[in-house]
């Protein structure tokens, strides 16, 4: 297997979660060039950084063509694609027409893996199910993130010292629904700046209102915002914090680069969500309501974890 193509779409979590099913792709070809097409802004996590020789974004309008039934195939995406001994798809394509696609223009293996999870087993499990047709078989579910020696560069000079001193919060997530009030989170802030601790906020678009609440309450404080940062870099801040967040692909990601977590869920199944690293410390909402997930549980979870 000389060349691999993983198509893997979706969000942040998504991805992160898919990367167990990728390594052993990589561990079982070491020597084959691996490729990634995906959302190019995530998919940057895993370019020659242990997964991905190369990434390619998916955003191309030439690509609708591959799920139309017997349309005219542009013809450079036709030769890249054939050019893979190996594609894994987890695009949705229930009829199976993208597939049909791939194999007119000459792709000899393919390996369909659903975007779609049930709630049977962890979602790292399900993503590398269908690799068991090559005789891999997933044992670790943790996904593990490599920041480059530029990504470190990075967090250096963005934190002016070494992270192990810094708590870092995201205090949003992918929906509202799964998110804590924000004013629990300005209570948990103050407590730990109390404590002299230094707070570094992420955020991302989706979060903005919520960072722009903390950011007015906390002006003069030892406090630091991490907004919109690219990934690898975000990575690289997060890898020897303490980590507080939601269900969210930002807590994927802190995870799978080392941080020591404290993931708040609600609604949402931690045995099918959560990241499986040992170094994630799960709360679960009483009645799965996060609002009734008092601040004072989170404190004591984070003198444990401390």
């Amino acid at each position: 297997m000389n060349r691999i193509l993983v198509i893997r779409g979706g969000a942040l979590g998504d991805f992160v979660l898919t990367l167990p099913a990728i390594k052993l792709l990589r561990d079982r070809f070491p020597q084959a060039w691996l490729e990634i097409l995906g959302s190019k802004h995530i998919v940057a996590l895993a370019e020659k950084r242990f997964y991905a020789d190369a990434i390619r974004s998916l955003d191309s309008a030439s690509f609708a063509r591959f799920f139309a039934n017997d349309s005219e195939l542009p013809s450079d995406l036709a030769g890249y694609f054939r050019g893979f001994d190996l594609i894994v798809s987890y695009l949705f394509d229930p009829d199976g027409i993208f597939e049909a696609n791939l194999k007119r223009c000459g792709v000899q293996t393919f390996i369909s893996g659903s975007p779609r999870l049930d709630h049977r087993e962890h979602a790292a499990l399900q993503l590398a199910r269908p690799l068991e047709t090559l005789g891999l078989r997933l044992e670790n579910s943790a996904a593990r993130i490599y920041p480059s020696e530029s990504d470190r560069d990075f967090a250096r000079g963005f934190l002016g010292h070494p992270s192990d001193r810094i708590i870092a919060l995201h205090p949003g997530s992918g929906s509202e629904t799964k998110n804590w009030p924000i004013a629990n989170w300005q209570k948990l802030g103050n407590d730990l700046l109390a404590h002299d601790r230094e707070l570094v906020i992420v955020s991302g678009e989706a979060d903005e209102e919520r960072a722009g609440l903390l950011e007015s309450a906390w002006k003069g404080k030892a406090v630091q915002f991490a907004r919109n940062l690219p990934l690898p870099h975000l990575a690289a801040v997060l890898e020897n914090t303490i980590f507080i967040g939601h269900d969210s692909g930002i807590s994927h990601v802190a995870a799978a680069v080392g941080a020591r977590c404290i993931l708040l869920f609600g609604w949402t199944d931690p045995a099918i969500w959560a990241p499986a690293n040992e170094n994630v410390t799960v709360l679960r909402a009483p009645g799965e309501k996060l609002g009734d997930l008092e601040v004072d549980a989170v404190v004591a979870a984070l003198r444990l974890t401390s």
